[in-house]
């Protein structure tokens, strides 16, 4: 079971990163054309969301950022749990480097952001943006690049994003907290408890998992924390074991029922609404801005940096074995790939800097950054395959 899950992730996830791609690039067309009026229109327009007590104006964007995603985060919180219990995470000889490759690819970036924002005019509040890794841009590079590869690459590849996203999970918790309203945290922790209890029933309707999450949520809305943090607790909450025997757990068929929409509807619509970046009055020189050079070099150099430089000191002291069947350069270019943060960066970037130049600046970093990653990676990747067919 354990094997069939990931190799379904791994499948979604590389066809996720192309409508990825493809909505981003939609994004930033429709800003710099003519009908750029129309998408910022779009994407800045107040909606309004009142049921009974609860009553919230939020711009489309917000409603994405802060709506759509939380369920994108429930996901991942869901994955991370199967992965601890079930999966990759829970071998603790495969779990030992990838868990220190995501601890120096999280380092490192954060590192160079600060080294390049520490002086006059840098902004060193957007430090965690180029920490994390997007999974399904990352997969779908390496499925296009290196199909041939040995697959122990592969579920290195995810084993580490999943560790990085709870990383970058934790960050968020500590780092990016607004005014907080104790009675609204209250409501949301007497929420999650009763999710709890409610994944020791075992015949429990799925309905009231859902109606605890919609709770969880508005009242974390309300509180001033992030709505992604209690998400991925909220996951923590459902139950793996299975109703019937031989037959998936509720968790998984929670992640099999909203992972489809998370990899081709969620992720693709916070893309186009959150990757739109208006170039008219930008100067060329923006790019050496110390907020979009922080991010880019972060994610570009800081990544690799991290994650190569930790799997070869913990391999080099003999800790831990290489992936089976990998060599030296494939894993260089798998920590290349690491760099493309995009979806998980640009809500990073997004909460450190809502709106305004340094808003625009950060996604510029971030796309940059992003798209030099995968093109390096996706070149070292396909040399190394190509060496592999000549010996």
């Amino acid at each position: 079971m354990a094997r069939r899950i990931t190799l379904d992730f791994l499948k979604t996830e590389s066809a996720a990163g192309l409508i990825l791609a493809a909505a981003a690039a939609a994004a930033m067309i429709a800003a710099n054309s003519p009908w750029a009026r129309l998408y910022f229109g779009f994407v800045e327009a107040p909606f309004t969301l009142q049921v009974g007590a609860f009553d919230e104006t939020l711009s489309t964007l917000d409603w994405v950022k802060h709506g759509l995603m939380a369920v994108f985060f429930f996901v991942v919180g869901l994955e991370i749990k199967y992965e601890v219990l079930r999966g990759e995470l829970a071998n603790p000889r495969r779990l030992t480097l990838p868990l220190l490759a995501a601890l120096g690819g999280m380092v490192a970036p954060a590192a160079i952001y600060l080294a390049i924002n520490a002086g006059a005019g840098g902004e060193p509040a957007a430090w965690p943006t180029p920490i994390a890794t997007d999974i399904a841009f990352a997969l779908a590079a390496l499925a296009i690049a290196g199909p041939r590869l040995p697959p122990t690459l592969r579920v290195f590849l995810l084993t580490l994003a999943i560790a990085d996203d709870l990383g970058a999970v934790a960050v968020i918790a500590a780092v990016f907290r607004e005014g907080i309203r104790w009675a609204a945290v209250g409501g949301a922790l007497v929420s999650l408890a009763l999710m709890a209890l409610l994944g020791r029933w075992r015949g429990a309707p799925y309905l009231l998992y859902a109606l605890g999450l919609v709770l969880v949520w508005a009242f974390t809305l309300k509180s001033g924390l992030s709505t992604s943090v209690t998400a991925v607790v909220a996951a923590m909450t459902i139950p793996i074991e299975p109703r019937k025997p031989h037959r998936p757990g509720v968790l998984e068929d929670f992640m099999a029922a909203l992972h489809p929409y998370v990899a081709f509807l969620i992720l693709p619509l916070f893309a186009f609404t959150a990757a739109g970046i208006s170039l008219r009055g930008l100067q060329p020189s923006v790019v050496l801005h110390p907020i979009p050079l922080g991010v880019a070099l972060g994610l570009f150099l800081g990544k690799p940096l991290g994650v190569f430089g930790a799997t070869a000191a913990v391999i080099g002291l003999k800790l831990v074995r290489r992936p089976t069947g990998a060599t030296w350069t494939e894993l260089f270019g798998i920590s290349l790939l690491c760099g493309a943060g995009f979806t998980m960066s640009l809500f990073i970037g997004a909460l450190a800097f809502p709106d305004g130049l340094h808003a625009a600046e950060v996604r510029l970093g971030v796309l940059i950054g992003s798209l030099a990653s995968l093109g390096a990676g996706m070149a070292v990747l396909a040399w190394a395959q190509g060496r592999r067919r000549e010996t």
